[in-house]
């Protein structure tokens, strides 16, 4: 059935285009703004309606509105990461206090389903995004989707965009948890997982390799193993590296997942974490703290860094012409036992 045609009397509304076009009132808003995120198909048949219905579009209220909106999205790559779940928390604890509330989505690592993700988001009109991106984010193609729309990067710089960015001290961690390892007599050290072409991985390893060299240590390119930064592909990759002799007695781990993924790893060749073989983690996640042997890492606070992450969403939303900020966040050595005593030959 065709739906009913609207009262010429009174005003048309974007209900009654979203109703003639068969979509949502949010889609019909996406439309009008002239976002990208909407299909090609569907943006016709919208199109076609409003031009049918004749009706007028209230820029200024719409505006208006945009600025007023009392949601954020929050698009992660990875929440099976404990550290962004607490990360979330965080968020959410700060717009909270703002009066606002977090629309929250998950990538997987998947460039595709970020945009789709995106697209599904923005349908609400957001006040704005905070987004910790999928590896391989094409920054122009997203600077593009998502216009002047007020975003916050976390910690994977995006070349050709230019939005505001919140990161951690990924050198400086790296080369702390490195610099540990060396002041116990190990020297033929890996840099273990993560991907090189990852902003972040970058710096970590960057942190790694600079330690080394000031030690007078030259890292073996064997030593720096890529794997994805979880715990099923760490135990994986620990597997295939300790198939070929290395002679390694310590790892830097690019965080705490693949810490704990490479420590199962160990125990599999009846290696004792700690004791046998040292290893190191980055973030601190609850469970850092609670595996045995605890995990030394870099404590990075991600409930404190979520709400960081807001305040500067809401302080961009306030203030849209300010000049973009580029935050780095300290971050601290925590030893325990997994980094071992002291290396005797």
């Amino acid at each position: 059935m065709r739906p009913a045609r609207p009262n010429r009397e009174r005003k048309i509304t974007v209900n009654d285009v979203a109703l003639a076009s068969g979509v949502s009132r949010a889609t019909v808003s996406l439309v009008l703004r002239g976002s990208p995120l909407v299909h090609a198909k569907t943006r016709e048949r919208v199109e076609r309606q409003i031009a049918a219905l004749g009706y007028v579009y209230n820029r200024a209220a719409a505006n208006l509105r945009t600025r007023t909106s009392s949601s954020v999205a929050l698009i992660i790559n990875d929440l099976s990461n404990p550290f962004f779940a607490e990360f979330a928390m965080g968020v959410g604890d700060a717009l909270v206090g703002a009066g606002h509330v977090a629309l929250l989505g998950s990538t997987g690592e998947s460039v595709e389903w970020q945009e789709a993700v995106l697209g599904s988001l923005m349908e609400h009109s957001p006040a704005g995004i905070i987004l910790s991106p999928a590896e391989h984010t094409d920054g122009p193609r997203l600077q593009r989707m998502l216009g002047h729309e007020p975003v916050v990067v976390f910690n994977r710089e995006i070349p050709g965009t230019q939005w505001d960015f919140l990161a951690l001290d990924n050198r400086n961690g790296a080369r702390l948890a490195t610099e540990h390892l060396l002041s116990l007599g190990h020297r033929r050290i890996a840099f273990f997982g993560g991907h090189a072409d990852s902003s972040s991985c970058q710096e970590r390893r960057q942190g790694y390799l600079g330690a080394m060299d000031a030690a007078g240590v030259a890292a073996d390119p064997r030593w720096l193993v890529e794997c994805a930064p979880n715990r099923v592909e760490s135990r994986q990759a620990t597997r295939m590296l300790f198939q070929q002799e290395h002679g390694l007695t310590a790892a830097v781990c690019y965080n705490d997942n693949v810490a704990l993924g490479f420590k199962l790893g160990l125990m599999e060749r009846g290696l004792r974490p700690g004791l046998d073989f040292a290893l190191t983690g980055f973030d601190d996640i609850p469970e850092a703290a609670q595996t045995t042997p605890a995990l030394t890492t870099l404590a990075v606070d991600p409930r404190e860094r979520g709400r960081q992450a807001a305040e500067l969403l809401l302080e961009r939303v306030r203030d849209p012409d300010a000049p973009v900020r580029r935050v780095i966040a300290p971050v601290r050595l925590v030893v325990r036992d997994s980094s071992g005593t002291p290396l005797h030959d």
